[in-house]
């Protein structure tokens, strides 16, 4: 396993990290990702630690804290050997404290995560979306009392806009608090916006990116084909809904160069759509989920090896979309991009 620096700090984590969003679950998201009992989950722990996967990833919403404990007792007896990460802000509730990064939210929430992890620190809390209701200056006045006590090693964000990034990390520099970190973005190859605004960002901040959903939401397993039905077992027909839209002609044109490359490499869809995650700038891990055994060694097949420049390339070409403003005349004028050269694609 490769192991990388998260963003500008001293953290390193591995190159590929397992969510536990599979843990534990229930209701009408998250029983359709995976139902791991606590033996489920320790079987899969052991196999990612058997390949170098150390870090895992959570959050307090996930199947109302159930991914939290059942993770918890997974790693129990080994907790010096894991990263243990998760996110809260989203709702937990109905009630006006149950929601949000406010100080009272998140101080309430820290301790709550801590007893269901079965932990005494949380190696890397991120804020799973942005509060507008709460003063920024509130927020990070917070996380950095958790540092200072202890509770919590490191801090990201996810789901942020390049401007509320940015906005933090400039009240952080003035205050002398700390800084996130890591971003946990959307990023696959039928998803590529995270590189216009985003990726810069994170390349000029030190920024380390954590990729969610690498397989578009599903669509990327290999069995998702051009002119067949989505299989009758894909989770995408009660899911689809949650996760991020994809345009079906988009969505087969990558397959189809998907499966070249595939049969190029010997590799299968999923590895060569996580290899190609794995080369683009201000990637730190890319977040691999599994329902079972048989899904997370493949999926643990990405690493290990490299797509060449030109597979690279074609895949890049199949997956582009059209740049939007301000960011179309540094793709396609050469005063312009001669000012501004992109990161990536």
């Amino acid at each position: 396993m490769e192991y990388r620096t998260l963003g500008r700090s001293g953290l390193k984590v591995p190159a590929l990290s397992f969510g536990a969003g599979t843990f534990g679950g229930s209701g009408p998201l998250f029983s359709h990702w995976g139902t791991s009992d606590v033996d489920d989950a320790r079987r899969l722990v052991d196999i990612c630690l058997e390949a170098g996967v150390t870090l895992f990833d959570t959050a307090d919403v996930y199947s109302d804290g159930a991914s939290e404990e059942v993770l918890g007792q997974a790693v129990a007896g080994r907790r010096d050997a894991v990263l243990l990460s998760t996110k809260m802000g989203l709702p937990m509730g109905d009630g006006p404290t149950d929601a949000g990064s406010s100080r009272s939210r998140l101080i309430a929430g820290v301790d709550a995560a801590l007893r269901r992890l079965g932990t005494d620190h949380i190696d890397l809390l991120q804020l799973h979306a942005f509060d507008a209701f709460t003063p920024i200056e509130e927020v990070l006045a917070t996380l950095d009392q958790f540092v200072r006590s202890g509770k919590v090693r490191y801090v990201g964000v996810s789901n942020f806009s390049g401007w509320q990034v940015m906005k933090s990390l400039a009240a952080a520099d003035r205050h002398g608090w700390p800084r996130y970190v890591a971003h946990q973005v959307y990023y696959s190859l039928v998803g590529r916006d995270y590189e216009w605004d985003l990726m810069p960002l994170a390349a000029d901040q030190g920024v380390g990116a954590m990729v969610w959903s690498p397989l578009g939401w599903g669509r990327l397993t290999g069995k998702i084909r051009r002119g067949k039905p989505i299989p009758e077992a894909s989770r995408l027909h009660e899911t689809a809904a949650f996760g991020p839209p994809v345009d079906d002609a988009h969505l087969y044109s990558v397959v189809d160069m998907l499966d070249v490359v595939a049969e190029e490499t010997g590799r299968s869809v999923p590895q060569v759509a996580l290899n190609w995650l794995l080369q683009r700038p201000t990637v730190s891990s890319v977040i691999i989920g599994a329902r079972n055994e048989a899904q997370l060694r493949d999926n643990l097949g990405a690493v290990g090896w490299s797509l060449t420049p030109d597979q690279v390339g074609r895949l890049d070409a199949a997956s582009a979309v059209a740049a939007p403003y301000p960011h179309f005349p540094y793709r396609r004028q050469e005063a312009f991009a001669r000012l501004n050269p992109p990161l990536a694609g």
